[in-house]
């Protein structure tokens, strides 16, 4: 059996504990939505990646083909080379999400929503954790029956709220007269 001085200890280096991971969690926070910022604010060039390099090298080639085949009819039918059309071919450094500033906003709002969400999450399983860490901790310096049964009778979290308002035994079908039960 622990002393109480022991109980103590541990009650503090619990309760710090729970802090420190609470600290913890904003900032792994912050860390995720820095990480999509980034993600959001990169720029690719399309020499960058063998497969997207080769890619641009085939498209500018069928662009350069079509380019003389629009220059040789505008010549037919009389259109200068100065005042003719021109195909061309862009690479957009980012995606059309990055381009737009209200869906950067949109984006960006998602993002802290869901970032929130997992803190959230994070932080009530960090209070579970060390309410469960305290409670086992009490337990061990209980001396008396009763006070053993006074632990064991709190409610879970589940019993507080359940999947199901009623007990299925007590759920009725609703009924299409006045007298519903």
């Amino acid at each position: 059996m622990m002393t109480k001085c022991e109980r103590e200890d541990l009650q503090r280096l619990i309760r710090q504990r729970e802090k420190v991971l609470k600290s913890a969690a904003r900032q792994r926070s912050a860390e995720l939505l820095a990480d999509f910022e980034n993600q959001m604010g990169q720029e690719f060039s399309f020499d960058q990646d063998e497969v997207w390099a080769e890619a641009a090298r085939l498209a500018k080639a069928v662009v350069d083909k079509a380019g003389e085949q629009i220059k040789a009819r505008c010549r037919e039918i009389g259109i200068p080379d100065r005042f003719a059309p021109r195909l061309g071919l862009s690479w957009r450094n980012r995606g059309y999400d990055n381009l737009i500033e209200d869906r950067r906003k949109e984006l960006r709002r998602m993002a802290q929503t869901a970032i929130d969400a997992q803190e959230q999450k994070a932080k009530v399983q960090i209070e579970l954790s060390c309410l469960e860490a305290q409670a086992k901790l009490a337990a061990a310096g209980l001396t008396s029956d009763a006070a053993r049964g006074f632990i064991e009778a709190l409610p879970s979290i589940v019993d507080l709220m359940p999947r199901c308002l009623l007990p299925k035994s007590r759920v009725r079908p609703i009924r299409r007269s006045l007298n519903v039960y």
